[in-house]
């Protein structure tokens, strides 16, 4: 373990100092912002000399670096974390103490930075984690979003996007690097030039804008590796600013240029449904890609010389789903355009050098960009896409019967499209799903024309998520029994939470356990209650599902469940349940008006339940507003029910799954995603599966003989009422009905299966419910889900991409 303080009392003394050095005070009289700002520069600046460290020892070593591109890096707040990575977060704790201040309370002061949204960018961030933990040359690659997504606020039950400012006092983790800033070109044409007997072309007449990177630490566990990730922001290339529009009054047009080339990173996940989205979403993809790609070979230049044919042992680029998919051609470009190789040596090159992670199966998440759109703004590259492409259709078997069909599906450009996942395929010599099932699909379904092709470029990677992050930080009070309990070996390898099996019949370690959930489920009713003004029992069950807002992961489901619950309390005097509140977080998309009703569905059921006092003191509904990192380590270590009920077939894997089974929640789900691997390591016996499996979907949908209306009206005293509720005002009270969902679910035919499996959902919670008395089980099921999730950690996943994929 690297120490960066020799003890507690030469910590104080630089503490000291930094608090001094940025406020101009002393310590006593500084503010607590003040205060840790001074802190997380402090291990910032421990961090980057450690940094400086690991890259000499990298160079010295010759190691393979990893670049992993992705649009997200949903990082969460470091202080905590990197305390803990570095081994001194007890003495930090106890140091400031003597001092009279709190780290808690400082380290709840930090920003969550809004560099992501859900899953996709929560997985990058435990990827870097165990890529510096594992010893990895590993390097995040991304945008540095000035207001991320949004941030979510409820009005009236409806979500409201806000811009999230989290950079609006400074962000201490980052460093700006403008002497690696990169020139990035838009629009312009294409003009050639002869070389001997070789061709070479240029981009002349193109629209420049300045990538400038901004630098954050990773810290491995143990302290010994620090890493880096890499945002880019956008800036104007000259300071142009327009002296007579200002005296004229004309502010906005004083300094347009800024404000054209800022929008570029202004948002994650601008707008595409118009012309000008489309071309900002381009422009951000591009713009990381290209800037990313000139760092990761500007290093190389530097450590083995223009010796290009060994870049692939030296390199791996790897493409987190789509958004990075420009790296193939980019770096056709490059090796062709800049370092004058030939197309069949740049082409081994990059298919050697590019692997590709696929996070979807559904057909609207992978991207397609109209081609008069992005040959517009970028000419060159689709120049070198369109090449891609017409050798792929020149080399194509057409000795197979239906090759006319499998060309027309594995094609990167057809129909007026750039399909970027089939590009992604193509480019890579990895292509990998996130779970045993998403593989699967991905081979027999969705990229199978590419996997009856190339099957051996196929591979499976579940996901995992890093146990420092969302058990030790997130949960200490659970942490400190388990290292009590095993030693704290399982914080470097999570697998011996094994070791906590042999626990499971022990009463006394049983009483802790509970007692530790207890205590976080009074720690989350605090915060519900500060940030949204409801008190919640914590003698409840605490039934969650927290995550990103779709069709498929069927919140509407859930909350259905909560409306025929309800009207049975109120109908049914001997219908009894167990005291259960029901816990929601998530954004939608603001462009996605199903799933934003939704959200308004829930809250207005919750105004309704919650303040009947005929069933208040049983069941209440808690709607947490923007869902983040720091709030979701407050969740995930209360919560008892996992609520993981996507339509089977549908999720790629699912994390937050692997970080309630973590905590101790038992999942109540279908056999979709991670949850197939969650059910058989611990045993189905110790979670609830209910619902139609995948087979059963796909054979219930090729039948053609399911008929949303026969559900209902087979059963109208239950689902057929809450049916009816969406249009009849009993949940109207905040802002009106909801016909578009009654719409949605009956005119589309029902089409993620929430009426076919609803009675088996309910049925299932209520089996599941009805068992929470038995204290003593409940218990021992919880640790068992906590003993069996070490396999879901992040190192695991990682050392696999290591040794299988990049082999670094």
């Amino acid at each position: 373990m690297n120490k960066i303080f020799e003890n507690k009392e030469t910590f104080i003394e630089e503490y000291r100092e930094a608090v001094k050095e940025l406020s101009g005070k002393s310590f006593e009289i500084t503010s607590d912002i003040d205060r840790f700002n001074a802190l997380a520069g402090l291990i910032a600046s421990k961090a980057r000399a450690v940094s400086a460290e690991t890259d000499k020892r990298f160079a010295k070593d010759g190691k393979k670096r990893v670049y992993y591109f992705s649009i997200e890096f949903l990082i969460g707040r470091l202080l905590d974390n990197y305390l803990i990575n570095f081994g001194i977060r007890d003495m930090v704790a106890d140091a400031l103490s003597e001092m009279g201040c709190d780290l808690d309370k400082l380290c709840d002061l930090e920003p969550d930075a809004a560099l992501g949204n859900g899953g996709l960018g929560r997985l990058a961030a435990c990827f870097l984690d165990s890529m510096a933990h594992e010893g990895i040359a590993g390097y995040g690659n991304g945008m540095r979003y000035r207001y991320g997504l949004f941030k979510q606020e409820i009005v009236n039950g409806r979500q409201v996007e806000v811009a999230d400012e989290w950079l609006s006092k400074g962000y201490p983790w980052e460093v700006r690097r403008p002497d690696k800033a990169v020139r990035i070109g838009f629009g312009g044409h294409v003009v050639s030039h002869t070389e001997g007997d070789r061709t070479f072309y240029d981009v002349v007449d193109t629209q420049d804008v300045l990538a400038l990177p901004y630098d954050i630490p990773v810290v491995g566990f143990g302290g010994e590796t620090v890493n880096k990730l890499r945002v880019w922001s956008a800036e104007p290339i000259d300071e142009h600013f327009d002296l007579d529009a200002f005296n004229r009054g004309e502010y906005a047009n004083a300094d347009a240029s800024r404000a054209d080339a800022e929008a570029i990173s202004a948002i994650l996940y601008p707008n595409d449904a118009g012309e000008h989205g489309r071309l900002l979403r381009l422009k951000q993809e591009y713009l990381f890609v290209a800037a990313g790609l000139k760092t990761a070979l500007d290093v190389f230049r530097r450590e083995h010389g223009n010796d290009w044919a060994k870049l692939p042992e030296y390199v791996a680029i790897h493409t987190n789903d789509t958004h990075p998919a420009m790296c193939g051609p980019e770096l056709m470009r490059i090796l062709m355009d800049e370092e004058r190789l030939t197309w069949d040596e740049a082409w081994d090159i990059v298919t050697k050098t590019i692997s590709y992670t696929n996070h979807t199966i559904l057909p609207e998440a992978l991207e397609k960009w109209p081609i008069a759109t992005f040959k517009k703004l970028l000419p060159r590259v689709y120049d070198i896409i369109d090449e891609i492409n017409r050798r792929w259709r020149d080399g194509f078997d057409t000795t197979q019967d239906g090759w006319q069909e499998r060309l027309r599906k594995t094609s990167v450009l057809w129909d007026g499209e750039v399909r970027m996942a089939n590009l992604s395929v193509i480019c890579s010599h990895s292509v990998n799903g996130v779970a045993k099932i998403h593989t699967d699909i991905l081979e027999r379904s969705v990229l199978n024309d590419f996997y009856a092709l190339t099957p051996e470029k196929f591979n499976n990677k579940t996901n995992g998520i890093t146990p420092r992050r969302f058990l030790a930080e997130a949960n200490p009070s659970y942490a400190k029994l388990i290292t009590e309990a095993i030693g704290d070996g399982w914080l470097d390898n999570a697998e011996e939470l094994k070791k906590l099996v042999d626990f499971e019949s022990d009463p006394s370690f049983l009483k802790r356990v509970a007692h530790s959930k207890r205590q976080n489920k009074i720690r989350l009713a605090e915060y519900v209650r500060r940030e949204c003004g409801l008190v919640i029992d914590p003698d409840s069950v605490f039934d969650v599902q927290v995550k990103r807002f779709h069709a498929y992961k069927r919140q509407v489901m859930n909350i259905m469940k909560v409306m025929d619950v309800y009207n049975r309390l109120i109908s049914d005097s001997s219908f009894h349940v167990q005291p259960t509140t029901f816990i929601f977080s998530g954004k939608a998309a603001s462009s996605y008006t199903f799933a934003k009703e939704v959200i308004r569905l829930i809250n207005s059921v919750a105004e309704v339940v919650n303040n009947d006092p005929r069933v208040n003191d049983l069941i209440k509904i808690c709607f947490i507003p923007n869902f983040r990192v720091s709030n979701a380590q407050l969740i995930y270590p209360a919560a008892e029910i996992s609520e993981q009920i996507s339509t089977a077939g549908k999720e790629a894997s699912g994390t937050s799954n692997m970080k309630l089974m973590m905590n101790g929640a038992i999942t109540l789900g279908t056999m979709d995603g991670a949850n197939i691997e969650i059910a058989q390591l611990a045993g189905e016996e110790n979670e609830k599966i209910f619902g139609l499996t995948t087979p059963e979907v796909e054979q219930l949908r090729a039948s053609g003989s399911y008929f949303a209306w026969d559900i209902v009206n087979a059963d109208r005293d239950r689902l057929g009422r809450v049916m009816d509720e969406l249009t009849d005002d009993t949940f109207a009270k905040l802002s009106g009905n909801f016909e578009s969902i009654h719409t949605e679910i009956m005119s589309n035919n029902d089409y993620d299966l929430v009426l076919k499996d609803f009675h088996s959902y309910v049925q299932a919670w209520e089996e599941l419910t009805s068992t929470y008395t038995d204290a003593q089980a409940w218990n021992r099921c919880a640790l068992h889900n906590t003993a069996m999730s070490g396999w879901f950690s992040s190192d695991r996943t990682i050392r696999e991409y290591r040794d299988e994929i990049w082999h670094a």
